[in-house]
């Protein structure tokens, strides 16, 4: 879109579009723009803009002049400070609105409370071009701006209210960009970008400029902070998107907390003036040099706002568009700023004799540009589904411009069905259509007449008898035989409606069934519901089951066996034994229609008939199904010989041995293939995992050549390596795992046990501690936490001194050996 500011001070930019660029543009633009006025127009006929920043609340502009004036949004002047004789270079304000800084060209700073006396003077020795605020400069603890001259000073008031400056960076030119975020400040000089963490006092950055050879106070840097993290810089062509993290603490050493990555980076067409935020997306200000075709020479043209999506290494552009602003022919790129508010998606294009608005498209606008486009249909779709929020648009309006427009194109039929929806019950209205109708020879014939006006209307029976009279004559006029089904339907007869829509073969017949449940009317039907759309029949007649059976069904359609097979496919689709009955007849049907399902078929049910699936698949010569069968039925080495003989494939002969893991199945294998190299190739090639491959070696006539026997024998050793490796591997494991065991054992052996009044002696079962804690015993407790007393266990022998739990070698639960003897 081209967007126009020259003219009237009133002037809305969108209405000094250029017509002939708009006309070949289809696309719809993203924003709309307007000139900032009132007391706004007031200041640039004597004064020149200078700088500006954008509060939510307010405005606040500096002019070369030396003046501020806080505006309202709509360009209104709220107050006036004369500050200095010479340019304003910049205004800052803090997050709340309550400070302001300013800077000028003779040196000046100023920082102070537009509601509080509290205030701070300073005039330096050189031009100061930037100054930030704290974004939180309202709190006690951050009363603190930085200035940006030769060198970039932090100042701080002390608890004595005393103000001290820090020197924060110098030595790289000018200081002419500073941006201020949470705790990080951004600033540029004449080498590139830097950023400081204000909390920890640490610089953790420095982004160096691309392009070297732009004059860096002609073509100056572009900072914004798109979060408290996300920095973005616009320099010359270049657009940097980086994102300051958190080192991690095994990586700090002697370096920052925190670092930079950039995460996207690429080059625009035109020099950047300025940049802003919009959701995931960049709103570009560029200052645009073009070459006239004529005189050859390079001229400044008009400014454009673009709107791109970043991309890592590239970008896509959404929208462009060229604002003529008032003086752009003698503007340099340094002289556009771009400003925003961040809570309204407002974006102000300033420049010295101008300051365009650019705002988000509403809804309204949405509805503007569709009418002006003559997409009525849209327009009012776009008004129905927004209603509540347009303000500017009402729906009836834009019905009734649809209809004069349908009109107007001779589309009577479509305008005529559009009155139904748009005029609702007005009467009015639809008296002045009708008899507008009625003057061009548009009224609608009897059929539409049947369909739009309401059944109530007229006498039903009546008008049925005359359709019927004229259907005598005419018996095939489809016209009367849907108007004869529309009044069937008002009057209740759904059964001679439904015949009609199924000798018409009517798109609505199905919605007609379901809408008044005419599924009895529909048994005898089913034929014709079938040849109609056999698929939105099957899946209607599925769904009601309960109220058509599967019997029912099957046998209505016994004389048309290709919709049969269609009906019983899809419920064993949905069910594999709903229609077990009918499995045995699907065989047949499924060799007969459909071939590819039937192995599907045969491999997913457990109801089919194996013999006679065999018998049918034999007659018909289909190997693979007949292969599956015969793998089915056991007789696997009838199978493999089908296999090799008939489809001749090796690959399918060693999958389907290695299937059923048979020593015969690959005895016959091999002997089939001792004289077939290529067979011998395949089996080489997988045989090794699963048979021994010198059984197949030993077999090979000598003098055989066999196509790429190095790499298969290659093969082999490579697949017995391996196994050697896995059967070492799960010996080291098992070691291990012993190991550990016994470990664990060992230590679950050596605890303690104990020993109390409850425990019996496992021979005598009396107490094993005597009830005289005075007098001596001896307890034998082993491992098993069975327990003896001494002299109830038989004396060891000398030939097995080893002494273990009776129960438990009994029992054969292994030696209960490892006692433990308790003697007092």
């Amino acid at each position: 879109m081209m967007a126009e500011a020259e003219g009237q001070e009133t002037e809305s930019l969108e209405e000094s579009t250029d017509e002939s660029e708009e006309e070949e543009s289809e696309e719809e633009p993203k924003l709309k723009y307007e000139r900032l006025s009132n007391g706004v127009t007031e200041i640039l006929q004597k004064d020149a803009a200078g700088c500006m920043t954008v509060h939510d609340k307010f405005l606040a502009l500096g002019t070369h002049y030396g003046k501020v004036y806080l505006l309202d949004v709509q360009g209104n002047i709220t107050q006036k400070f004369d500050v200095s004789p010479v340019k304003i270079n910049q205004i800052s304000l803090d997050e709340s609105g309550e400070h302001m800084g300013v800077c000028s060209e003779d040196g000046k700073v100023q920082v102070f409370g537009l509601y509080s006396g509290e205030e701070f003077h300073e005039t330096f020795d050189c031009p100061i071009k930037i100054i930030a605020v704290n974004p939180h400069f309202v709190r006690t603890s951050c009363k603190q701006f930085v200035t940006g001259g030769k060198k970039l000073l932090l100042f701080e008031r002390s608890w004595m209210s005393r103000w001290k400056s820090c020197v924060l960076h110098e030595g790289e030119g000018n200081i002419r960009s500073v941006k201020w975020r949470g705790h990080l400040i951004a600033w540029a000089n004449n080498m590139g970008v830097k950023i400081f963490d204000v909390t920890s006092k640490q610089r953790i950055t420095n982004v160096p400029r691309d392009d070297i050879s732009l004059r860096p106070d002609m073509y100056p840097c572009s900072l914004c902070w798109k979060d408290s993290v996300t920095l973005i810089i616009g320099w010359g062509t270049s657009v940097k998107i980086c994102s300051v993290k958190e080192r991690h603490a095994s990586e700090m050493r002697d370096l920052p907390s925190r670092y930079v990555e950039i995460v996207s980076q690429f080059e625009t067409e035109f020099y950047i003036s300025g940049l802003a935020p919009l959701c995931d997306q960049l709103v570009v200000l560029s200052y645009v040099k073009e070459v006239s075709e004529k005189t050859e020479r390079e001229y400044r043209a008009r400014p454009r706002l673009d709107i791109i999506q970043p991309l890592p290494e590239t970008c896509e552009e959404i929208s462009s568009d060229a604002l003529t602003v008032r003086g752009f022919q003698e503007n340099e790129c340094r002289d556009y700023h771009l400003e925003y508010s961040e809570g309204e998606s407002l974006f102000y294009i300033v420049s010295p004799r101008d300051i365009v608005i650019a705002k988000e498209r509403d809804q309204d606008d949405h509805i503007d540009w569709l009418l002006e486009k003559k997409k009525y249909e849209e327009a009012l779709m776009a008004a129905e589904i927004s209603q509540k929020n347009i303000k500017r648009h009402k729906i009836l309006d834009i019905g009734l411009a649809y209809i004069n427009h349908l009109v107007e194109k001779g589309e009577y039929d479509i305008a005529a069905r559009k009155c139904q929806k748009i005029l609702g019950k007005n009467a009015a209205l639809w008296e002045y259509e009708v008899y507008k109708f009625k003057e061009i020879g548009q009224l609608k014939g009897f059929a539409t007449l049947i369909r739009e006006w309401p059944g109530d209307l007229y006498n039903n029976s009546v008008i049925v008898q005359a359709v019927r009279d004229h259907l005598k004559k005419d018996s095939q006029n489809r016209t009367l035989l849907k108007t004869l089904a529309e009044l069937y339907t008002y009057d209740k007869n759904y059964g001679n409606a439904l015949e009609i829509y199924l000798t018409l073969r009517h798109k609505d017949v199905f919605q007609l069934i379901h809408k008044h449940n005419l599924f009895s009317s529909i048994k005898d039907k089913i034929v014709l519901l079938m040849d109609f759309d056999s698929e939105k029949a099957v899946d209607m007649l599925l769904d009601n089951e309960d109220k058509i059976s599967i019997k029912k069904v099957v046998e209505e359609l016994e004389d048309r066996p290709e919709l049969q097979h269609v009906y019983l496919h899809k419920l064993f689709k949905r069910d594999h034994h709903k229609g077990q009955r009918y499995h045995e007849k699907q065989i047949s049907l499924y060799a007969e229609y459909d071939r590819p399902n039937l192995l599907p078929f045969l491999r997913d049910s457990t109801h089919c008939p194996l013999e006679k699936a065999l018998e049918i698949c034999q007659q018909r010569n289909f190997v693979e199904e007949t292969i599956y069968l015969l793998s089915r039925m056991g007789n696997s080495r009838s199978a493999l010989k089908m296999i090799t003989e008939e489809l001749h494939d090796v690959d399918k002969a060693i999958e389907f041995a290695k299937e059923q893991d048979d020593g015969e199945l690959w005895e016959d294998l091999i002997l089939y293939s001792i004289d077939k190299p290529p067979f011998i190739t395949g089996l080489l090639n997988n045989i090794g995992t699963h048979v021994d491959p010198i059984l197949l070696i030993h077999r090979i006539k000598e003098g055989m050549e066999i196509p790429n026997l190095r790499d298969s024998l290659v093969k082999i050793l490579q697949d017995y390596n391996l196994q050697i490796l896995l059967r070492e591997g799960c010996k080291k494991i098992l070691v291990a795992d012993s190991l550990s065991l016994l470990k664990r054992m060992h230590r679950t052996q050596m605890k303690g046990i104990l020993v109390d009044e409850e425990n019996i002696c496992e021979s005598c079962l009396s107490p094993i501690l005597p009830s005289d804690a005075a007098k001596s015993f001896s307890v034998v407790a082993f491992h098993c936490r069975h327990m003896f007393h001494k002299e109830c266990l038989p004396v060891p022998s000398m030939n097995s001194p080893a002494q273990f739990c009776n129960i438990c070698s009994a029992k054969h639960r292994g030696p209960g050996s490892a006692i433990l003897e308790l003697k007092k």
